[in-house]
């Protein structure tokens, strides 16, 4: 999810937007500019963000400044001449809901995928609601023999808001699933700017460098943090290194 995201109108408060619909019963001009923005930054990666989506894309400004940490414990931090190179997390068991797209480009699929996302956070669900937004979306990724080529299918998910972890929303889509994870370790470090394929698999090396070869740590599958909207230059991201053992 990283390339169609959350803030682009971070600008607007919510005073605003309600004059917008009180005097506006036509289609607004401010929820035109915000899909427009959003089709451009989507089609720099291929991706169509259809009109329906204005909906989602709205309610999703409207509440960009209210969102929820994913909870994790932290068990170790690792710094050199002052810089941290990587930290080390336990996350809880917890209910996600989880889309697999298989695009021809990876950024493609997780644009895909939290295009599916946010109408099921935004309503497109049992309860009916805007159910609140937790960070980071993760996408993992699977990794071919070679251990260097991503597989097509990518999953991204979203870890359900508190309120919701003890009688999770069913959605309407059928490609969206409700999955609980058990408790995992990862070796986690951050980057700022893009996640496409060409990225991500140098963040992937530069950590396998700083960590060192070790069994302990999967070499098939890797995860991707992203808390930040595309449209930020240099928007935090974080590669997920997943340890065997808790």
């Amino acid at each position: 999810m990283a390339l169609i995201s959350l803030e682009d109108l971070d600008g607007l408060d919510d005073e605003q937007l309600d004059d917008d619909i009180t005097d506006n019963p036509e289609p607004m001009e401010e929820d035109d500019r915000l899909l427009r923005h959003w089709q451009a930054v989507a089609s720099t990666h291929q991706v169509s963000v259809p009109a329906e989506m204005t909906g989602p894309i709205h309610e999703m400004a409207r509440n960009s400044q209210q969102r929820e940490p994913v909870p994790f414990a932290p068990v170790s931090r690792h710094e050199k001449m002052g810089e941290v190179q990587y930290e080390e997390r336990v996350y809880p068991a917890g209910h996600w809901a989880c889309v697999t797209r298989g695009e021809k480009l990876y950024e493609q699929s997780i644009s895909m995928a939290f295009m599916k996302l946010m109408r099921f956070i935004c309503k497109d669900n049992s309860k009916g609601r805007y159910l609140g937004m937790t960070v980071p979306v993760v996408s993992h990724i699977h990794m071919m023999e070679d251990g260097k080529t991503f597989q097509k299918d990518v999953l991204t998910a979203f870890f359900l808001p508190a309120e919701f972890q003890s009688d999770p929303p069913q959605p309407s889509d059928p490609d969206i699933t409700i999955v609980h994870r058990e408790p995992f370790r990862v070796i986690t470090r951050p980057f700022f700017g893009t996640t496409t394929e060409e990225t991500v698999t140098r963040q992937i090396e530069a950590l396998w460098e700083i960590v060192g070869l070790t069994d302990d740590l999967r070499r098939d599958d890797y995860m991707v943090a992203v808390y930040e909207n595309p449209s930020v230059p240099r928007r935090r991201n974080e590669i997920w290194f997943i340890r065997r053992h808790l």
